[in-house]
């Protein structure tokens, strides 16, 4: 594994070694003791994974103290544009945004530390999204950014006539308002 700094305190960029031959390919998605000595020693408690379509965005969600969530994302199929916002009170980076595109080609994936607002959305036809957490989900801890706002002036890179919002994706504040 290739870890590459991003330029925003612990947030990296993970590229696998990718193994093929005639009958397909192999890959580890993850690797603990390799994980620990180059980023940050985490325990991930549970696997997520979504599929969606083209236009989906999902974000930009975070959870609140004391149930912040270190995530480890990465696409199975398809493509998709993941963005971080950087929510991190006395961060240099507050409130600037990271954002890279991740496809189940390269297997790319994106290490988001807790203090992050995350989102992504779909740019193939289809897309199957997955990662890890270090913490248990929380509906009462949940909130979020909307994906449009002004000043995080977020570039997408799908017109925003085929965006495809949740209704609770739809209504979200402003993160100054």
């Amino acid at each position: 594994m290739i870890f590459e700094p991003t330029g925003i305190d612990g947030l990296w960029i993970i590229k696998p070694r990718i193994f093929e031959d005639d009958r397909g390919y192999f890959f580890e998605s993850y690797n603990k003791s390799q994980f620990d000595k180059n980023i940050i020693k985490a325990d991930f408690i549970q696997d997520n994974e979504a599929r969606s379509t083209y236009g989906v965005l999902r974000g930009l969600h975070f959870q609140t103290a004391p149930y912040e969530q270190a995530k480890l994302v990465r696409v199975i199929e398809g493509s998709v544009l993941d963005v971080v916002v950087d929510l991190r009170k006395g961060s240099e980076t507050y409130g600037q945004h990271f954002s890279i595109e991740l496809d189940g080609r390269e297997k790319t994936q994106l290490f988001v530390p807790r203090g992050f607002a995350h989102g992504y959305i779909v740019l193939s036809p289809k897309a199957v999204f997955a990662y890890k957490v270090d913490n248990h989900y929380s509906k009462a801890h949940e909130q979020g950014i909307r994906f449009n706002d002004p000043f995080l002036n977020i570039n997408w890179q799908v017109p925003e006539k085929d965006v495809i919002l949740s209704e609770k994706d739809a209504i979200l504040p402003f993160l100054n308002g």
